[in-house]
């Protein structure tokens, strides 16, 4: 099997989060977004099935997420998945920004852009607030890493 944990393709976290707002800004409507995230979801590392369980689960979300966590050479790496496509690249794009990433870098990135960029306010309520216990576990992850 293939490694399940995100490696990353920016720079900073900072600068995936600026291609992020970059690449929504592609598109003209939500509509055409939705379908971009949904993308991003599809091509998430597939993770072990011992990993869908409670013991990985997110708790807080509408829909089934399930995160694991690596330490490797000082930085943390992250795996997701979920059970609905559109959380799925919620996730896909979480784990853009935050895996690969040193735990002081993750703790000093807020997941505003989530804001910023419209998603959480794009989204149902229920699954903004996943969104954001999505980020909430993998910050904690990383406080866990730094203490």
């Amino acid at each position: 099997m293939s490694d399940p944990f995100v490696t990353p393709q920016d720079e900073t976290a900072a600068a995936a989060i600026a291609e992020i707002g970059e690449e929504l800004a592609l598109f003209d409507d939500w509509m055409e977004r939705y379908q971009y995230i949904i993308e991003l979801g599809r091509k998430l590392p597939p993770m072990p099935a011992g990993w869908y369980d409670d013991a990985h689960r997110v708790p807080g979300c509408q829909s089934q997420v399930w995160l694991e966590s690596l330490e490797r050479d000082g930085c943390l790496y992250f795996a997701g998945a979920s059970d609905a496509a559109i959380v799925s690249g919620l996730v896909a794009m979480l784990l853009r920004v935050y895996s690969g990433r040193t735990p002081d870098e993750i703790m000093a990135t807020e997941p505003r852009f989530l804001h910023d960029l419209g998603l959480v306010q794009a989204l149902s309520t229920n699954r903004g607030n996943g969104v954001e216990a999505m980020a909430r576990a993998i910050r904690l992850a990383a406080g866990k890493a730094v203490a």
